[in-house]
């Protein structure tokens, strides 16, 4: 599989529609891939339907044309908080747009996004995912579906794109990560050092694509990246799924402090429980050049697609940082 370099999109701190001309970028920077995600900001598949657009054929005319073209793919939407119907019909539309160059990544989500945001019952999350996955796999291939676990009565495409998109699931653990090898094309995974890529393709094998979101903060001031980890650390490992991740991974015992601090309301002490080992491993930061060459550490260990999650920090405009993180800048 050949190399590639993510970034996931919208940046933060920007308006959306001011990001074209940094977008328009990517291909010549040297990134092959945009990854949008979906929480609380903008939707998953709006950014990426304007990436289409801004970054096409943006390249010089001698780059090969596999490299001028971005990626593009949602790590991930929720298969609780759009209907199988209309998620198939989103996805159709994005792999028209962009054939052949579009994949969709679909997971769970979170308790808090699916039931607190959206009213949603989270139930039965292993099942969920992988009825979905059946039933998209089915749909985007223009079959009529029918689907009693899921309630789909004879639901069939108008609009079947010519190359199907491929799916990736969401996973964390060795059950996800399973389905994911058996049934999908691969897995999107979050929250990784580079050693830990091999616990993860030790259970997803060497045939998928595996594919991770890399925070990154390029600064040399180590004070700054440590005080902005800790309070994304804090934010995503207090939720269940990623305190059993990361339990799994090793981490629980260095993490147990914040997590009793947390529950008990604790906030500023669950903060200061976090070691500084536990946000290094998990926070890249120091130079751009320092940052890239950890974001290789990932590769090596077994990473294909490194989705970069560009943090603010060294005093560098979000553009500006982007460029300095891109694979041909040294």
């Amino acid at each position: 599989m050949s190399t590639r370099w993510g970034l996931t999109i919208p940046l933060a701190g920007m308006a959306l529609p001011e990001q074209r001309e940094i977008i328009s970028e990517l291909p010549a920077l040297g990134y092959t891939d945009a990854w949008s995600a979906e929480t609380n900001g903008a939707d998953a598949f709006t950014p990426l339907a304007l990436a289409s657009q801004w970054a096409a054929c943006s390249a010089p005319a001698a780059t090969p044309q596999p490299s001028r073209e971005l990626r593009l793919g949602t790590a991930i939407v929720p298969v609780y908080t759009r209907g199988p119907a209309l998620l198939a019909q989103q996805a159709a539309t994005m792999a028209e747009l962009t054939p052949g160059r579009f994949v969709l990544g679909i997971g769970t989500s979170s308790p808090a996004i699916v039931e607190r945001w959206n009213g949603v019952p989270f139930v039965e999350p292993y099942k969920k995912v992988r009825d979905t996955l059946r039933f998209l796999q089915r749909a985007l291939a223009g079959e009529k579906v029918s689907d009693e676990a899921l309630g789909v009565k004879g639901f069939k495409l108008d609009l079947v794109p010519e190359i199907p998109p491929k799916i990736v699931l969401a996973a964390l653990r060795p059950g996800m990560l399973r389905l994911a090898a058996r049934e999908a094309d691969g897995a999107i995974t979050n929250w990784l050092a580079p050693h830990d890529v091999r616990k993860v393709r030790g259970e997803l094998g060497a045939e998928k694509e595996l594919i991770a979101r890399v925070f990154v903060c390029p600064t040399e001031n180590v004070d700054e990246a440590r005080q902005l980890g800790r309070w994304l650390i804090a934010a995503y490992m207090t939720v269940p799924v990623y305190a059993a991740f990361h339990e799994w991974l090793g981490r629980g015992d260095a993490l147990k402090p914040m997590n009793e601090a947390w529950a008990a309301g604790d906030r500023k002490g669950a903060l200061e429980a976090i070691p500084d080992e536990v946000v290094d491993d998990l926070i890249v930061h120091g130079s751009p050049a320092a940052c890239r060459t950890r974001i290789r550490e990932y590769q090596e260990n077994g990473l294909d697609t490194p989705v970069l999650m560009v943090l603010p920090g060294g005093g560098l405009t979000m553009p500006d940082a982007v460029r300095a993180l891109a694979p041909t800048a040294g």
